[in-house]
């Protein structure tokens, strides 16, 4: 076995130890019906490292080139379970990690090795210098955020967030470029709002997918670098360009995700304009929308129609702790057959003092499990398929 195969086996070992340690907590809804498989456990994937460009494709729009194939792990044909986590970023304590890319993530690796795929926010400016915005706090990473991104078993990361573009419009230029030579697989940030609105297919165990990403939060990212025709930007919630999208992704695709940056900071219960997003993507066609920003977990189910919302996932790999809720995560699996969500899973995690999400046992674990709890009930959804 080659030897990053080697590391990347020992990782999803470590992880399958955590989830054992906690198995009796983790199972927030389980499939439903002799018909629908059960998840199985995660070996090594076959595709690593510094492959992703060629895995992935181009961020093409519905018309764009045929969907590649991606076999992360022995699986039954026509299930994939996608793992994903919260705001991540490289500033103060995170960004002393970037020091060893490969390592950067610690024990957090391992979780986020484990599901077929991977997807979390990366809410940062990739650049270097400048100047930053006048507002209250600017993130900037340099570009080996996406070597450990890539090292940590992230496969896909969302930038459409209130601080992609912190550093002005060269920082975003920066951002842009550094995209495009990583060749890491980014949505909802573009040259353009083509760029920005397009989803991003692939195949994973005879299942199509298409991912999208918009940000919600009105503040001076929106105001000033929103994607518009012939500027770039991030690809805005408040667009009719958002539902239009997800509708054409759901023509191609089998399964439809949309990675939101959205929510009241430190609120656990969705706003209204949450909630009134969810039932538009919801009749578009996306099967599962995925969300971060409020700094604290917030609510995760199935909506009565079978669509899947995870309103929050809190701070995953964070600058500061504060030693209250807005240091609990973790990493949320869904388990897709066809086009439906038939099982999701969430692995509970609390920052350390370096800033990484270690998988939380006991006491921790039971109380972030019912933070988790809590917030599925305050937003109204369900805790397994509807029949």
């Amino acid at each position: 076995m080659h030897a990053s195969a080697v590391a990347r086996q020992s990782r999803v070992d470590i992880a399958l130890a955590a989830v054992g340690a906690v198995t009796g907590l983790l199972l927030i809804a389980a499939c439903t019906g002799p018909e629908a498989p059960s998840p199985a456990p995660p070996t090594v994937p076959s595709v690593l490292g510094s492959t992703s460009a060629s895995r992935y494709g181009a961020a093409a729009s519905p018309i764009g080139p045929a969907l590649p194939s991606v076999s992360r792990r022995p699986s039954t044909p026509g299930t994939v379970r996608i793992g994903f986590a919260g705001d991540v970023h490289f500033m103060e304590r995170t960004a002393n990690l970037l020091a060893d890319p490969a390592t950067a993530f610690g024990p957090a690796a391992a979780v986020l090795a484990a599901p077929d795929l991977t997807m979390v926010n990366l809410e940062t400016s990739i650049s270097v210098g400048g100047r930053p915005e006048a507002k209250s706090f600017t993130f900037q990473a340099p570009p080996t955020a996406f070597a450990a991104l890539r090292a940590a078993g992230v496969d896909l990361v969302t930038m459409a967030n209130n601080h992609a573009a912190d550093y002005g419009s060269a920082g975003l230029a920066q951002t842009l470029t550094a995209i495009r030579r990583s060749g890491f697989p980014v949505v909802g940030i573009g040259a353009n709002a083509g760029a920005a609105f397009a989803p991003r297919y692939l195949r994973v165990n005879g299942v199509r997918l298409a991912f999208l990403a918009a940000s919600q939060v009105r503040d001076e990212t929106l105001a000033h670098f929103s994607a518009a025709d012939a500027r770039p930007g991030v690809a805005d919630a408040y667009s009719d360009r958002l539902v239009a999208s997800v509708r054409a992704a759901r023509t191609r695709a089998d399964v439809v995700i949309v990675y939101l940056h959205w929510g009241t900071e430190y609120q656990s219960c969705p706003n209204g304009d949450q909630r009134a997003l969810a039932d538009r993507l919801a009749a578009a066609g996306a099967t599962a929308v995925v969300g971060a920003h409020a700094h604290v977990l917030q609510g995760a189910g199935w909506r009565p129609d079978g669509r899947y919302v995870a309103y929050g996932l809190g701070n995953y790999f964070w600058w500061r702790s504060f030693g209250n809720a807005q240091d609990d995560n973790g990493v949320l699996t869904l388990t897709v057959t066809g086009n439906k969500v038939r099982a999701a899973v969430f692995l509970p995690a609390r920052l350390d003092d370096r800033g990484i999400a270690v998988p939380a046992t006991g006491a921790d674990a039971s109380r972030i499990l019912g933070q988790f709890e809590q917030g599925r009930q305050c937003a109204g959804l369900l805790s397994s398929p509807p029949r």
